[in-house]
């Protein structure tokens, strides 16, 4: 196949691919617009459980997209070659992963016209408030920090730009488990830990979808990522899994502890009062497929490409069973309104709420994923995010690649 024709394939299988993601976004969009032309009443949710899946989607993006940035600020910010040469793919991802976790945020929410009120009009007592500002303002960083290393005037001040992202992101990150934490309407939530929690788990979800993506890119081009380097990355996701691991349990116990909290945690991890679902998907899920197992590849004496590729996609599932477990969860189980009392009404006091996504929140919530999709195949088409220091040895072994872009 000539340089000619194979450009020209390049470029079909390219569009196709836009157009896929596209069509899955505008599939999530109408799924919007019916429900908000129906109401809730198409969904799953209800009067407690007000936080559907399309939540569980947009949180995971949203946390995801600070966690992605740490490929950056490894590289920029403590000068790891290896990872600098990966920044610019992190910057783009996590762009690509905060504007689809807004555009379901949003959506999802209900009324998105009105979001100029949001915009202009502030709360500074409500947390929600601050995230205004912490979204705008990790989108205008990051893309700073873009042209920081793309200008080649602009190199001197990627350090500075990379710092900057850095503690913005853990600011953000921070913003994101507070929401959780200052929500003492909920006993499954208000809790110190879930800000450096969900800092910790943004490091593990943020370098599994980067691997993913990187991954994808990689067969594309038909490279093939240098052993050594693989072999650093399983490594640094398997501390973040293990750190994750870690601080959820001590989450967890810390529940535990309290006598108030008991009932909860018997919800939650043992399936008591209706409770199964929840605890299933949480030490199947999230315990055994989403950390252990990825453990277990990852920490192999010699791990390879595909044994890293399956390990980070099983983080993956593993961050979006543990966020319906926390998440709808948290909203399933009654509320205590008067502790050390009994409380009893025709309004299901004390009764838990089954919750079941339906169609539209399963379209919305993908939609966002493809919205992402979209922005990243696109700027990774228009620039080149491709880290390029395996590029060189991989084109001489393969000379029939010439022609193909990312």
């Amino acid at each position: 196949m000539t340089a000619l024709a194979e450009a020209r394939d390049d470029a079909r299988r390219f569009w196709l691919l836009v157009l896929a993601g596209g069509l899955v976004a505008a599939i999530g969009l109408g799924a919007a617009h019916y429900m908000e032309v129906h109401g809730h009443i198409v969904t799953g949710m209800t009067n407690q459980v007000v936080w559907g899946l399309p939540h569980v989607f947009a949180i995971f993006m949203i946390v995801a997209a600070s966690g992605v940035l740490n490929v950056a600020s490894i590289g920029s910010v403590f000068g790891q070659t290896v990872y600098k040469k990966r920044a610019p793919l992190s910057g783009l991802l996590s762009l690509a992963l905060l504007a689809g976790g807004l555009m379901v945020l949003m959506l999802d929410l209900g009324r998105p016209e009105r979001v100029i009120v949001a915009a202009t009009h502030y709360n500074f007592k409500s947390v929600f408030a601050w995230n205004v500002f912490l979204y705008s303002g990790m989108a205008a960083i990051v893309a700073l920090y873009l042209w920081t290393m793309f200008e080649r005037r602009m190199n001197r001040w990627s350090k500075p730009a990379g710092i900057a992202a850095l503690v913005w992101r853990f600011v953000l990150t921070t913003g994101t488990g507070s929401i959780f934490g200052f929500l003492v309407a909920r006993q499954a939530y208000q809790s110190a830990l879930l800000a450096p929690l969900f800092i910790v788990l943004s490091f593990g979800w943020g370098l599994a979808v980067f691997l993913v993506v990187q991954s994808t890119m990689y067969a594309w081009n038909r490279i093939t990522l240098p052993a050594e380097i693989q072999r650093r990355l399983a490594r640094l996701l398997g501390v973040f899994i293990a750190a994750s691991l870690y601080l959820v349990a001590v989450y967890h116990l810390t529940n535990l502890y309290f006598a108030r909290q008991g009932a909860f945690e018997a919800f939650i991890l043992f399936g008591r009062d209706g409770g199964g679902t929840f605890a299933l998907l949480f030490w199947v899920g999230y315990v055994l497929v989403g950390s252990l197992a990825p453990l277990a590849l990852l920490f192999r004496p010699k791990p390879d490409g595909s044994s890293l590729l399956v390990a980070a996609a099983l983080v993956v599932l593993g961050a979006f069973a543990w966020l319906f477990v926390f998440i709808i969860g948290g909203q399933s189980f009654p509320l205590e309104i008067f502790p050390g009392h009994v409380v009893t009404s025709p309004f299901a006091d004390g009764a838990v709420e089954h919750y079941v996504p339906r169609l539209p929140e399963w379209l919305l919530g993908f939609g966002g994923v493809g919205a992402a999709f979209v922005l990243t195949t696109v700027g990774v088409r228009v620039l080149d995010f491709l880290p390029q220091d395996d590029v060189a040895p991989a084109a001489k072994a393969a000379p029939a690649t010439e022609g193909a872009s990312s």
